[in-house]
């Protein structure tokens, strides 16, 4: 793939949908382009971040821990991005993933990154009003789980 579809790529993923082209080709050209197998993991529950990864193309699979073992709780495909909570902060994999078919992604490392943004400061404005929409969302998701376990619970006594 060249670095034109690359940042085509890029331009799909809703936390760099408004970053100029131009700025988007500098991220590309910093970033490693790799191949997943079925059953290889991107990255594991509980070790550090230091890349987020585009998925360019196939499917993975994401698992978290559970006490009877590791649960699918999602399934991504092309053009979504893992892992950029790691490129932003210093914390823990909250998951892992895994290539459920073969898989092409775009990884982006947390120092290129951040090389880019301390030059071209809008990418990290764009970047916070994009994770602040998911937290509104994840938020809004949450207080609808809580509804309905509160009205089971109820519906139990």
């Amino acid at each position: 793939m060249t670095i034109h579809k690359d940042v085509e790529a890029l331009r799909r993923i809703p936390l760099f949908a408004r970053i100029d082209p131009a700025r988007l080709k500098l991220l590309a050209f910093t970033s490693d382009r790799l191949h997943f197998e079925p059953g290889e993991r991107l990255c594991s529950e509980g070790e550090p971040g230091d890349a987020a990864f585009i998925i360019l193309e196939g499917t993975a699979r994401v698992l978290v821990r559970t006490p009877e073992g590791e649960l699918e709780v999602a399934r991504l495909g092309e053009h979504a991005i893992v892992g950029e909570i790691a490129i932003l902060c210093n914390v823990p994999r909250t998951a892992t993933v895994e290539a459920a078919t073969p898989v092409t992604v775009l990884r982006i490392s947390k120092d290129g990154f951040l090389h880019l943004v301390s030059q071209f400061p809008q990418i990290a404005v764009e970047m916070m009003s994009e994770l602040a929409r998911r937290l509104h969302r994840t938020t809004q998701q949450l207080k609808e789980v809580t509804s309905r376990l509160q009205k089971l619970e109820e519906a139990r006594h």
